[in-house]
């Protein structure tokens, strides 16, 4: 895929495929995504902490059932979110949309939906037939970005994340990109 670029009022913003040399920045923004958001995540910072560069390069290689798009302002990571395409043939038209994360002072600039709809794009050339993501129901602002994005709830995980001794329940939601 070609980069994305389009302007916001703090300036040009590109939408990328994640390549191995981006693994040190990817680590940063992963950790500061876990610190910042850690319910909005089922990973846990201080685990993801511990891997060795090896899992983070890893993360920023593509491969025929994932991908991971990155969000740069002037060559600095500010966003990230993955695609994964589930496996079997029989489930190969579906994939799940991870780990959506816009740094805060960037939010509210188009830029989540940016790399969501990269990852529609992706998914659609590789015949993906239907998106599905999990949301923490509290994250009401995550929600409603999903619906913008064309998403639509179609059931509720209980207690699918446990964090500072709170259980914390998961929307499930689907878009459907056959039309």
């Amino acid at each position: 895929m070609q980069p994305i670029s389009f302007e916001t009022q703090r300036g040009n913003i590109v939408i990328r495929e994640a390549r191995p040399a981006d693994a040190v920045q990817y680590r940063e923004l992963r950790l500061e995504a876990l610190q910042d958001s850690p319910t909005a995540f089922s990973a846990d910072h201080q685990v993801n902490l511990k891997q060795p560069m090896s899992f983070w390069e890893n993360r920023v290689t593509p491969d025929e059932n994932w991908m991971l798009f990155l969000a740069e302002h002037d060559s600095q990571l500010i966003g990230m979110t993955g695609i994964r395409r589930r496996e079997s043939p029989k489930t190969r038209h579906n994939a799940e949309i991870l780990s959506v994360f816009v740094r805060p002072k960037w939010r509210g600039l188009h830029i989540a939906e940016a790399l969501i709809e990269a990852s529609a794009d992706w998914a659609k050339a590789r015949d993906v037939s239907i998106l599905k993501l999990g949301v923490i129901t509290v994250n009401t602002s995550a929600v409603r970005l999903y619906e913008r994005c064309g998403f639509k709830i179609y059931g509720t995980e209980p207690r699918d994340i446990f964090y500072d001794g709170k259980y914390y329940d998961l929307h499930l939601m689907h878009r459907d990109l056959s039309g």
